[in-house]
């Protein structure tokens, strides 16, 4: 057992969403060093406690949505310098929408051959498929470089091996990563511990060694 402060922690909360109860009952305890998966149905409640979870610590998580707000017009670039808007001032970064610092344009660009994006740092964000907008937000996310990753499904709209590479850099630049993943094998790949929401509770709290893809089929009944 870890004896250390949790990083998250969520005693015998409520969450809700528009004034209605989304999770009840939550225990929960979230160490640093920890790489968890959330699973579940749609709709169970994975992004309320993402989000309820960000809240806690904003300055050290980096997010990551499931709905990007990305700006189509600008280009890959400025959609991904804005992931560090709030560390630089003002003038700044205006100065980098019209003519970008060379030592910004170096780390964006390093950044956009990582995710696949190479040549396409100058293109406008409506002209890229839905797997390179996605990867676009992803890499807005892990450019502000803080010690926790959050994300809600940042893996979704790519292939599966395209996924596997994007969660082995995610939790290779991150000390502690909580993951809403819709991909049971991946869950159990890259992270070390599965929660499972079911009908407004955790259901399942355990270590993925432990586990088996057969033992997370009464989370999507739907499925079964």
């Amino acid at each position: 057992m870890n004896s250390t402060a949790p990083l998250f922690n969520v005693n015998q909360a409520e969450l809700s969403l528009g004034g209605r109860v989304i999770l009840r009952d939550l225990n929960l305890q979230i160490h640093s060093g920890e790489r968890v998966a959330l699973l579940g149905e749609s709709g169970s409640g994975k992004t309320t406690l993402l989000r309820s979870l960000r809240q806690q610590h904003p300055a050290e998580v980096a997010w990551c949505p499931q709905q990007a707000s990305l700006v189509p017009l600008l280009s890959v670039f400025h959609n991904l310098y804005m992931g560090r808007l709030d560390q630089y001032h003002t003038l700044y970064n205006l100065r980098n929408l019209v003519w970008p610092a060379a030592e910004r344009r170096r780390e964006v660009s390093a950044w956009a051959e990582r995710l696949g994006l190479e040549g396409r740092l100058n293109y406008s964000v409506d002209r890229l498929s839905g797997g390179q907008q996605s990867r676009v937000n992803l890499g807005r996310a892990l450019y502000q470089q803080r010690p926790v990753f959050i994300g809600d499904e940042p893996v979704s709209a790519v292939d599966e091996h395209q996924a596997d590479d994007l969660l082995r850099l995610i939790i290779e630049r991150h000390t502690t990563v909580i993951l809403a993943l819709h991909n049971i094998e991946q869950a159990l790949t890259h992270c070390q511990r599965i929660i499972g929401l079911k009908d407004g509770r955790v259901i399942l709290d355990a270590p993925s060694r432990e586990l088996k893809a057969a033992d997370l089929a009464a989370l999507y009944p739907a499925a079964v």
